[in-house]
């Protein structure tokens, strides 16, 4: 049980530093018309989508549902992670 665990946490860490990659390319012209931006796109896009119908841009150009997708994926975690411990203790 453990392992399973284990093994939903770090994919939820590595899918957590693929948004983070994701939004630091945006900084850069270009980044995410690469291949690993696209690959990231595809990944990250479908899980950044519904929090942007939600969110609007700040000013119409700041787009912040990112970093609140980013909150809800660590209290997911933490979620998951007392879930797991409440059942193995």
């Amino acid at each position: 049980m453990f392992w399973l665990f284990r093994t939903i946490d770090i994919a939820m860490e590595i899918y957590t530093y693929a948004i983070i990659i994701y939004i630091l390319m945006s900084w850069f012209p270009g980044a995410r018309d690469s291949s690993i931006g696209q690959v990231l796109a595809k990944i990250v896009e479908p899980y950044l989508e519904p929090f942007r119908k939600i969110i609007p841009p700040i000013g119409g150009m700041i787009d912040i549902s990112p970093i609140v997708a980013l909150f809800v994926l660590h209290f997911a975690r933490q979620g998951l992670a007392y879930l797991f411990m409440s059942i193995l203790y």
